[in-house]
């Protein structure tokens, strides 16, 4: 490939950036963005009851992070990501089911979920349950290895009853 093309002049410049890196000169604009700059997506988008807030003004490069609210009484879907996720609970109460096992979580809890585990949260209050969802997705986005899967509303038990289950 010729050097002056301009896919190898883009290269070269990117690699001009990473040795002249200076991490004061080089900060992002933004470092505080309020939760009232969310921008909430439902179910036509997150196909599950729950409502995601993202905020794609944060400037992070490895990390996700989102507001998430499940409904008295709802649930999300029956899902799996090659990413680790932790779940903030901020209000409400309910359990998680993450592959066999069942856990309990309230205000103040800390709710992981591993790489590749079918889980699946249910609230149990009458209230909205709200979240802060924190994942190392855009990582492994840039790596090309992040992968989702949903079965969508259906229990852990129920889908792996199901002849076309997939366990791997």
């Amino acid at each position: 490939m010729d050097a002056s093309s301009p896919l190898m002049q883009a290269f070269f410049a990117k690699l001009q950036q990473i040795s002249h890196y200076d991490p004061d000169r080089d900060l992002p604009e933004r470092l505080e963005v309020h939760s009232s700059e969310a921008h909430w997506i439902g179910e036509e988008i997150t196909h599950n009851p729950g409502r995601i807030g993202c905020l794609p003004a944060l400037p992070a490069k490895t990390l996700e992070i989102f507001l998430q609210e499940i409904p008295g009484g709802g649930t999300t879907d029956l899902q799996r990501h090659t990413h680790e996720t932790i779940h903030y609970v901020v209000d409400g109460a309910g359990h998680s089911e993450i592959g066999p096992r069942e856990v309990g979580w309230r205000a103040g809890s800390f709710v992981y979920t591993p790489p590749w585990v079918w889980h699946r949260h249910y609230n149990e209050g009458a209230t909205t349950a709200k979240m802060l969802t924190i994942e190392a997705s855009r990582l492994l986005d840039a790596l090309a290895l992040g992968r989702r899967e949903s079965a969508g509303l259906v229990s852990y038990r129920d889908y792996m009853a199901r002849p076309d289950a997939r366990r791997a």
